[in-house]
């Protein structure tokens, strides 16, 4: 068991099922599917929280009735809310417009900047995950890798450019197109800096590759009947955090990961399905 610090949003989803794919001036039916908890904090948390860590969120949501849900909703998941934030206004809903292959369209309405507190003591915690918009993350990623060597610090590759101290950098190869198409590694180091040990690409049914200052690590998906991609690589993530902390390598820690997106893009929600936690209680030692 290890404390995990997760810097990454809690969302009130409504799905919106259509009727067929996507077309530009087309016009189409749909389902309300009604409202679920999302976000990559709930979506790599819960997972992390099935394979026994105590995880917390920091966050922010709004100081309104669907804010209350949404922590209510997180907290009975067994996600440690206190350091999430409450900020006036209204909390919008994250439309997630579903289409009959499994593909999805998010909409969301744009957030207030969200400013960090004040730094955790960093000694307490065993494994920190970036992924938000939060102002100025590196400060705490920089943080956390000076003041505890025991603590993994993992990143997900965000909209920018900006610099990210982290261990392990994460990214699909959709996110890298237009910004890197020749050395990924001396990419990932322009973000990373010289923490990074390893910048992993996914590139979903093609699996994914591990870029380090040796020969790229390649890993395969595991095969799956694909109902909801929402989550996949939220799942991908908390499968990779819980390998590393738990002392495997990076090519078995992609190995478990891709497990755990396997089970994310088979199951009819963005959080993990119950599949997850039946595997979790019965996986093999790492």
């Amino acid at each position: 068991m290890a404390n995990i610090l997760l810097l990454a949003n809690i969302n009130c989803d409504r799905i919106l099922q259509l009727d067929k794919p996507l077309q530009t001036g087309g016009r189409f039916h749909y389902e309300d599917g009604g409202l679920r908890l999302g976000g990559g904090g709930a979506n790599t948390g819960l997972g992390l929280v099935w394979a026994q860590h105590d995880v917390s969120i920091v966050a922010q949501v709004g100081s309104d009735d669907l804010g209350d849900w949404v922590l209510a909703q997180a907290g009975t998941l067994g996600l440690d809310c206190r350091m999430v934030q409450r900020y006036q206004g209204h909390t919008s809903e994250m439309l997630l417009v579903m289409t009959p292959d499994g593909e999805r369209t998010i909409i969301r309405s744009r957030r207030p900047e969200f400013h960090l507190p004040k730094q955790p003591k960093w000694h307490k915690w065993q494994g920190f995950y970036i992924n938000s918009c939060a102002k100025d993350p590196h400060v705490w990623s920089q943080a956390a890798i000076e003041q505890n060597p025991e603590c993994v610090v993992v990143a997900q590759l965000s909209s920018s450019n900006e610099p990210l101290p982290c261990h392990v950098l994460v990214a699909s190869l959709a996110d890298m197109q237009e910004r890197c198409s020749d050395d990924f590694w001396v990419f990932g180091q322009s973000i990373a800096g010289k923490a990074l040990r390893y910048f992993v690409v996914t590139d979903g049914e093609n699996g994914a590759t591990a870029y380090h200052d040796g020969e790229p690590i390649k890993v395969s998906a595991m095969p799956a009947e694909v109902v909801d991609t929402t989550g996949a690589g939220d799942a991908y993530a908390a499968g990779l955090i819980d390998s590393l902390i738990n002392g495997a390598d990076i090519k078995v820690a992609m190995q478990q990961a891709a497990v755990w997106a396997s089970f994310a893009v088979a199951t009819q929600s963005s959080v993990p399905g119950e599949d997850l936690l039946d595997y979790l209680e019965t996986r093999p030692a790492i």
